[in-house]
């Protein structure tokens, strides 16, 4: 069965039209004494659409208003889940499979182990703003089309129906004379007169002989789809920072002396000088005093940053490091290079070795032979003091041995180091002796190094011979990284989406339609804020022109 939408005016209107587009006569039957519905002035939705297919049922969902806000309410519990306990992105040097059920029990682990210690991260919040951004998308087409085609299409004569039956309205005679002559006139008066009072009002008046369009503020109606453009870019950005690149919040060590790699970057940071500055005790409260307790007041990091500019994903290659910028960061004034910054965020008094600069002396005739230096973050493949060749097989920054005795590496920082080495030279087999080396005396007493090489360690002796020969770093600072390329965005997104909610908050769209039939006169009024607003100026426009009339008694198209 085909549906006539066309109005007796002559225009064809779209299926689901409630009210023509050119008259604004109503299209479907009823009693005629309610109000008209001026929802997008009753044009047709595409989500209102006979007979759907798969894509307009998607589309329908996405474009329901009640969809939409029950997509907000679970976005807003699921934001709220992620707020219960500290986030994993918020600490530094933790294990969180331990951590959460240690700190707050078995909830804690529960918390944990259902990934809402990375709620923000997660899939599902993920695939939650995606809902909720494409949901603003379909509402805002699904209703700015139709909206704006109604109001580029506007008659001035409208329907005697469409006039009476808003929600604002007045029906009643301008002139007590006969003569068709004096009607027309007089009529035309009328309507020059009320046009000149309505642009006072700062309307945009439009006439058609004895008819009439008053419309101001039309811009307002656009508001909320500014407010819904501004959230979807502020969705988007925050979509954006699960990119990789797009955003970045850890927490790095970096020892003094040593350049390191900032995560998912190329870049390079070298702590070169820490230093902290405490508070005297006469500076200090009594209560600091009394509990010995010394009180950082200072703490600085020198700190250079470089661009690796070749072998920086090589582990077995020096990288090739370029100084970009160099900068002093205390706390509340962070690095800050090309959208990238390191926040002192802590320190720690921990000495690391840098490298050392051992010797190698036969222990037989006393003979130097010469020294290497050790680096402890990027040793070289090979050595050569002498007569003898040293062949990096191993290196353990954190030395210890597993449930096997198999050699193992604790950490990657340089706490108790060893190097294994295949040695040739001089008395020496041909493939190689190996040597373990421990920097560290402690370390080399503990793990009992001479024992280990055996005949070697008779022979040869690898040692340091002053502190002077020893490089290590006393502080290691701690600085949060942070790179936040989506900010920018973000800004920008709240900016128009305040500036639609401005919009639509402080300004109401507000239309006047007039048409006099044989002196008759019929005037409607809507606005989409603010009904005791214009009720007040239609009142104050009918008095101008000589019709007394209570703002109160002009309400759903009767006098009364």
């Amino acid at each position: 069965m085909i549906q006539n939408t066309k109005c007796e005016c002559g225009h064809q209107n779209l299926v689901g039209t409630v009210l023509c587009e050119s008259c604004g006569k109503p299209l479907f039957d009823d009693d005629g004494t309610e109000p008209l519905e001026m929802r997008y002035d009753g044009v047709a939705r595409r989500s209102q659409k006979a007979n759907p297919g798969l894509l307009d049922k998607v589309w329908n969902f996405f474009s329901s208003v009640k969809i939409a806000i029950y997509i907000i309410i679970i976005t807003l519990l699921g934001a709220a889940l992620g707020t219960i306990f500290t986030q994993e992105s918020n600490f530094i040097n933790f294990d969180p499979s331990t951590y959460y059920k240690e700190t707050y029990g078995i909830i804690g682990d529960i918390y944990y182990k259902l990934g809402l210690s990375r709620t923000y991260e997660s899939w599902w919040f993920i695939t939650l703003l995606f809902m909720l951004g494409t949901s603003l998308v379909v509402c805002s087409l699904d209703r700015v089309l139709p909206l704006y085609r109604a109001l580029s299409k506007q008659q001035i004569r409208k329907h005697i129906n469409f006039i009476l039956r808003q929600k604002v309205s007045y029906s009643g005679p301008i002139t007590q004379s006969t003569e068709k002559a004096d009607i027309e006139q007089q009529s035309r008066a009328w309507i020059e007169q009320t046009a000149q009072l309505l642009k006072k009002k700062r309307y945009r008046v439009h006439t058609d002989g004895t008819a009439l369009l008053a419309e101001k503020n039309r811009f307002s109606r656009w508001g909320p789809y500014i407010n819904h453009i501004g959230l979807i870019i502020f969705l988007m950005a925050v979509l954006m920072r699960s990119l990789p690149g797009w955003n970045m919040d850890q927490y790095v060590a970096f020892p003094e002396g040593t350049p390191i790699k900032i995560p998912s970057t190329s870049y390079y940071l070298k702590n070169e000088k820490f230093t902290v500055d405490y508070y005297s005790e006469d500076e200090m409260s009594a209560d600091f005093r009394a509990k010995q307790q010394a009180v950082a007041k200072i703490y600085e990091t020198k700190a250079v940053l470089y661009k690796c500019t070749a072998n920086c994903d090589d582990p077995l290659k020096e990288p090739t490091l370029e100084e970009v910028h160099r900068q002093d960061i205390i706390v509340n004034k962070p690095l800050n290079y090309k959208g990238l910054l390191a926040y002192q965020y802590d320190y720690k008094e921990d000495p690391l070795l840098i490298s050392v600069k051992p010797s190698l002396k036969d222990k037989q005739t006393g003979e130097v032979y010469g020294s290497m230096e050790l680096s402890m973050t990027r040793p070289e493949d090979e050595y050569k003091v002498g007569p003898y060749q040293f062949k990096l097989k191993g290196y353990f920054p954190e030395f210890g041995l597993d449930d096997k005795g198999t050699p193992m590496t604790k950490s990657n920082v340089a706490k108790a180091p060893a190097f294994i080495f295949y040695i040739t030279g001089p008395g020496l087999s041909p493939e190689g002796q190996p040597f373990i080396y421990f920097p560290r005396q402690v370390d080399k007493e503990a793990f009992a190094q001479d024992q280990i090489n055996g005949e070697i360690a008779k022979k040869l002796d690898l040692s340091v011979n002053s502190m002077s020969d020893v490089q290590f770093s006393s502080y290691t600072s701690y600085l949060n990284i942070r790179v936040d390329r989506a900010l920018p965005f973000i800004w920008v997104g709240a900016a128009i989406s305040m500036i639609g909610l401005v919009m639509g908050f402080y300004w109401h769209h507000r239309r006047v339609w007039v048409r006099i039939d044989d002196g008759q006169l019929s005037l409607g009024a809507h606005t989409n804020k603010n009904w005791f607003g214009i009720r007040k100026e239609v009142a104050h426009i009918l008095h101008k022109t000589g019709i007394q009339v209570d703002p109160k008694t002009l309400e759903a198209g009767v006098l009364k």
